[in-house]
């Protein structure tokens, strides 16, 4: 039996903090307009100590627990997940390479009643996250493998600059890295109108120090993100100990479920949901990946 089997929201998260049932009091409203503020001004915000601390132990054992179960794949990339021999101007960033070190364990891989999957799960939660991100209403992804994941970053390893598939993104770290780890962003440098190719090269060949944000996260801490439109990585981790992160995958619309060419990519395998989706996404911009 998990240690929160008989646990509840309210005792998981810091409800007089965050009072996710009750978003139309002056304390829910005053969380939700601080973090739109911040999404819109900086497209990031961070929920400091959104899980209790009596159980951030529990929440860095169960994902400790589960992260042996990663598929691991070291793999030269550019921050638009292109072919690296794709046919681009000389110029283009997507030319510049790094090496993807970083792994996923997937979604039926996790237990439904860990911690992380019961608050992937919880509506009160999807309310609260929509709330913040001023959309009327959130789903879970239909993907038996992308919806709900464990990012683990293992010594000597990094998640190199990258730009997200969705528009926004939620995560928890659940365990720091000794060293490095670090989340580092730069706030809006594209928009759906515009790739922003020159600032993005600029940080991508180390002079775009005036763009890049760095970001202090403590275990527990819930993040809000606009992905889509902000270069983002996770810089080297040193030392002894793995960074682990939840990594929580919505849509502003039911079934999404991801391509077959990147479920691989993530997870080394894909299932017959993935062959029977394929060629059905829609998107909501011409932006690259």
């Amino acid at each position: 039996m998990s240690t929160l089997e008989a646990v509840t929201l309210d005792q998981v998260v810091d409800t007089a903090r965050y009072p996710l049932s009750e978003l139309e009091s002056a304390e829910g409203q005053a969380v939700v307009s601080r973090a739109r503020r911040e999404l819109s001004a900086l497209g990031c915000t961070v929920l400091p100590d959104f899980i209790r601390p009596s159980l951030r132990d529990v929440l860095s054992q169960e994902c400790s627990g589960i992260a042996p179960r990663a598929h691991f794949d070291t793999e030269t990339v550019n921050v638009y997940n292109l072919a690296v021999d794709s046919a681009l101007p000389q110029d283009h960033p997507g030319w510049k390479t790094f090496q993807r070190g970083n792994a996923f364990v997937a979604r039926d891989r996790i237990p439904a009643d860990a911690l992380i999957s019961r608050l992937y799960s919880h509506e009160v939660f999807h309310r609260f996250i929509a709330r913040c991100f001023g959309l009327p209403k959130l789903y879970e992804l239909a993907d038996p493998l992308s919806g709900l994941v464990l990012n683990v970053v293992e010594p000597g390893m990094e998640h190199p600059w990258h730009f997200d598939t969705n528009e926004f993104t939620v995560s928890m770290l659940t365990r720091q890295a000794q060293a490095g780890g670090v989340f580092e962003y730069c706030p809006n440098i594209r928009s759906a109108q515009d790739e922003k190719f020159d600032d993005v090269r600029d940080v991508l060949e180390g002079r775009g120090e005036r763009l890049i944000r760095s970001l202090p996260l403590q275990p527990g801490d819930l993040q809000l993100f606009k992905g889509r439109y902000s270069l983002h990585r996770v810089s080297s981790v040193r030392g002894d100990v793995a960074r682990h992160s939840a990594i929580f995958a919505y849509s502003e619309r039911p079934g999404v479920v991801g391509s077959v060419a990147r479920t691989r990519q993530l997870f080394g395998r894909v299932l017959p949901e993935h062959l029977a989706a394929e060629g059905r996404a829609v998107r909501g911009d011409r932006l690259l990946d």
